[in-house]
């Protein structure tokens, strides 16, 4: 992001500009990318910073690479976390550390955002991108009916109470298999009950 464009030049513009600019921005980096169909993986290679929380914790999985820095720096030069950057800490990290960093603007490394629980993982720099590979590989090899149901329940689910989510998942269980070609769940109680050829538990049922 420009900051100069993004800020200095946006905070001249009058008002219904300011709002347009905000409203789109959290539209792709947020809206979109967190309810995307497919499944969305984000690789960190370098810095990580502010605004990028954003589109980093609207996909689904993360991988850094251990020479990744984050930073939440905002406090260090006058403004508070802005667009939904603190709705994504606190909905990925634990109270304490994102309330450290958010408040500090010190930096941490890969391995420090995996065991905060902002990333799933990290790897060396030079494993980054066959890393983010393999976990593709693994997404490809699932149904991608029932992959984007489970997705898009677990992110709806959190901000609902316990009732309605019973009313809420079972529905996106019987959307799932209404709207599934391939007869996913069928398949695979077939595979495991009749054929005794996969374990689920353990893999995946053959597509």
């Amino acid at each position: 992001m420009d900051l100069k464009e993004y800020f200095r030049e946006i905070d001249a513009s009058p008002e219904i500009v300011q709002v347009k600019v905000r409203r789109d921005a959290s539209t792709w980096q947020w809206k979109l990318l967190r309810h995307y169909a497919k499944p969305t993986i984000a690789m960190v290679n370098g810095w990580c910073f502010g605004g990028a929380f954003s589109p980093l914790v609207a996909c689904d999985l993360a991988i850094a690479a251990d020479e990744s820095v984050f930073g939440l720096s905002e406090i260090n030069w006058g403004i508070p976390p802005g667009n939904l950057v603190s709705k994504a800490m606190a909905d990925t990290v634990g109270h304490r550390e994102a309330l450290y960093y958010i408040m500090t603007g010190e930096t941490f490394t890969g391995p420090q955002a995996a065991k905060m629980g902002l990333v799933n993982k990290s790897v060396p720099l030079t494993e980054l991108r066959e890393a983010t590979r393999e976990l593709a590989a693994t997404l490809r090899d699932k149904n991608p009916v029932v992959l984007r149901a489970a997705k898009i329940g677990f992110k709806m689910c959190r901000e609902l109470t316990w009732e309605q989510n019973e009313e809420y998942l079972y529905a996106k269980l019987d959307q799932a298999q209404q709207l599934d070609p391939e007869q996913g769940r069928a398949q695979g109680l077939k595979q495991f009950l009749d054929d005794k050829s996969i374990k689920p538990g353990l893999e995946s049922y053959q597509r």
